[in-house]
């Protein structure tokens, strides 16, 4: 039976504002140092004032919006330092997300990500970079759970919504090499192969550093003139 109490729904909601504010900062629909108005954002969504200044508080938690005293929330800024910290992360952690699916590898699993790069091309052909994103961010997300390991999943998430911030910054350019390299994964995952698997995951992520930090440098070179 379903929990209906008044606080199961309010979790909920909560929830659910989390998740609509998460994915507009992640779409950039709210910038980086965009200051969050708790009556603005509250209207926006047509919910009341109480879960989004939860939800403000769990995405600060979670590094996407930071909380000053006295001064209020804005969206967090993602700093070049912060991209190469959490690359350095993904290169451990999804490396043995991959040698671990390797090691498990069954049919099921190798269906699962076989489809889901077939998702990945056709939105990559067609442009809808969003859905690249999300894509991205399910592809990995998948080789995680293929990977059989508890613990490891309860890294995985919380660093790919991270990872999925990052990914949007350079999706237009990333997309096609991003798909072709998920590809190379998951034919090693099929395989079997722990050591191929691994060492593809890694360079997948260190391709993805390096589009990262080229984006962020010609950001940072930009004067108030250039285009």
């Amino acid at each position: 039976m379903a929990d209906l109490t008044l606080g199961a729904a309010h979790q909920t909601l909560r929830d659910e504002v989390t998740e609509g504010l998460r994915r507009r900062i992640l779409r950039g629909e709210l910038a980086q140092g965009e200051r969050l108005v708790e009556d603005r954002l509250a209207a926006l969504l047509g919910v009341s004032r109480n879960p989004v200044r939860e939800s403000i508080r769990v995405l600060a938690a979670e590094g996407f919006v930071e909380v000053v005293p006295r001064i209020g929330a804005t969206v967090a800024r993602l700093s070049a330092e912060e991209g190469e910290e959490l690359f350095d992360v993904r290169m451990a952690i999804e490396g043995l997300a991959a040698r671990l699916a390797a090691r498990k590898r069954s049919p099921e699993a190798a269906d699962r990500l076989r489809r889901m790069l077939d998702h990945a091309r056709e939105a990559v052909e067609a442009g809808r970079l969003e859905e690249v994103a999300d894509l991205n961010t399910a592809f990995h997300l998948a080789v995680g759970e293929a990977a059989g390991n508890s613990y490891l999943n309860l890294m995985m998430k919380p660093m790919l919504q991270r990872a999925q911030w990052v990914f949007s910054q350079t999706a237009a350019a990333r997309g096609p090499h991003s798909w072709s390299e998920h590809l190379s994964l998951c034919e090693a995952i099929a395989a079997g192969d722990e050591d191929e698997a691994q060492a593809r995951a890694v360079a997948h992520v260190a391709a993805a550093r390096r589009s990262f930090l080229s984006a962020a440098t010609r950001e940072a070179g930009e004067g108030p003139g250039d285009a």
